[in-house]
């Protein structure tokens, strides 16, 4: 089975996470928090503020490590890095999805998020908000 290794940013302010729907592929219109694949050579943290610089314009700071989801999709096997993060700079200027939240420990489960992403809302709800 094919491998990908992603990373993904629980962007935090105040008591409220931001979420972010994808605008293509086969999960289109799922709700996910926003990062994507690490290039070789690449740390983890790194590859987050990357990514989120090329997905919404926007520096972030990168915390801690919240956990490590290993998740089997119909066609590959995803190690998915989710790191607690806050805006250092920008306003999060959607580049590659339709829409994007802020949602309360409340609203969490008012949208319809990826199998992977939906394993890392309790320990969200629970111990970030």
């Amino acid at each position: 089975m094919k491998q990908i290794e992603v990373v993904a940013a629980i962007i935090r302010k105040d008591d409220k996470i931001f979420a972010t729907q994808r605008g293509y592929g086969e999960w289109k219109d799922w709700w996910e928090f926003p990062g994507g694949k690490m290039e070789a050579g690449e740390i983890p943290e790194e590859a987050l503020r990357r990514e989120i610089w090329e997905e919404l314009e926007t520096r972030i700071v990168v915390e801690n490590l919240v956990e490590t989801v290993e998740w089997d999709y119909p066609q590959f096997h995803l190690s998915m890095h989710c790191y607690l993060c806050h805006v250092e700079s920008g306003h999060l200027e959607l580049k590659e999805h339709e829409a994007a939240k802020w949602l309360n420990k409340d609203e969490l489960e008012n949208v319809n998020w990826l199998p992977a992403d939906l394993k890392v809302i309790e320990k969200v709800r629970c111990e970030i908000i």
